[in-house]
């Protein structure tokens, strides 16, 4: 297959230090995430959350945006980047998750959602020149996905698995698997980061709006109020700010290192679920986490190199 290599001359390798830093930043608030949903206690709709995540996400950079002089308003090149990335990294996987859970178990759902990295590797592998997966990229990648079966542990196991909760699971990953590798491919004039997730919680949080009101009718948003804290900082904090690093970081370091979060995100949850929510630490734990973090290394630590002929 025909590989897709860098536009105009060849971009300067990121450092290790930004690769870590971003994939860091990126993890720690998205794996705050979960302490923010768990806090409103179960007594706010999932659709009124994905709804209430993404227009309070979207207001913010919007601000942002408008603060720097530019239109928040998307111009007319931008709107099927921000159409597609709503879509693959929005409102859809919002969706399948949401029908996934009702029947399958969180162990499972987790693990399958956990083989993103290594398909989008794959996939970045054949279609991108500079995503060429090395022994020491695929090493990593299994490594982590390794360590985030021991990390979920007994749930793994866990019963209760239908045919279409499976493919649901499936396509939550492959979406995101799309939405990652679609973001390395949008045009520099087109790619500007935090105008890509200004696009992507835009679309989707206003689809998650209009299937609330559907769904779960107008009165799933008034309980909003109850719980404002926690949503700002879910809006604000755990979907603003780290969409728009992470969305810089495929730009610069690739997809295959960015969909790293997608293992370290996990690891962040356990840890903050410990330290705020009294959540009990098992040994297993610890030593996933551990085996995570090497697999991530090897992965954000090897060289990119164009594929040889």
């Amino acid at each position: 297959m025909a590989t897709i290599a860098p536009e105009g001359s060849p971009a300067l390798e990121p450092s290790r230090g930004f690769i870590a830093t971003n994939l860091l930043v990126c993890s720690f608030f998205w794996g705050s995430s979960y302490l923010f949903i768990k806090l409103m206690s179960g007594q706010v709709s999932p659709f009124a959350i994905a709804a209430g995540r993404g227009l309070l996400g979207a207001a913010s950079l919007a601000l942002w945006i408008r603060w720097l002089g530019q239109s928040p308003l998307p111009r007319r090149h931008e709107v099927r980047h921000w159409l597609i990335l709503g879509a693959t990294n929005g409102w859809l996987p919002n969706i399948l998750v949401a029908y996934a859970l009702i029947q399958l178990a969180s162990g499972p759902a987790a693990m399958i959602q956990a083989a993103g990295p290594l398909v989008t590797a794959l996939v970045a592998h054949m279609i991108f020149a500079e995503e060429h997966l090395n022994g020491r990229r695929l090493a990593g990648i299994l490594i982590g996905l390794a360590g985030v079966a021991l990390l979920i542990g007994p749930r793994l196991f866990e019963g209760g698995a239908t045919t279409l909760s499976v493919l649901a699971m499936v396509g939550t990953m492959l979406s995101y698997a799309a939405g990652n590798l679609y973001v390395r491919a949008v045009p520099a004039a087109s790619g500007d980061p935090m105008r890509l997730a200004l696009g992507q919680q835009v679309c989707s949080g206003g689809v998650a709006l209009l299937l609330t009101l559907i769904v779960v009718g107008p009165a799933s948003l008034l309980v909003l109020s109850d719980h404002w804290a926690a949503m700002l900082m879910l809006g604000i904090i755990c979907t603003a700010i780290p969409m728009t690093v992470f969305m810089r970081l495929i730009r610069a370091a690739g997809p295959t290192r960015a969909a790293m979060t997608g293992y370290l995100v996990p690891t962040v949850a356990a840890i903050m679920g410990v330290l705020v929510l009294g959540e009990t630490l098992e040994l297993r734990q610890v030593a996933a986490g551990c085996i995570i973090l090497l697999g991530v290394f090897l992965v954000t630590t090897a060289p990119r190199g164009a594929k040889t002929a």
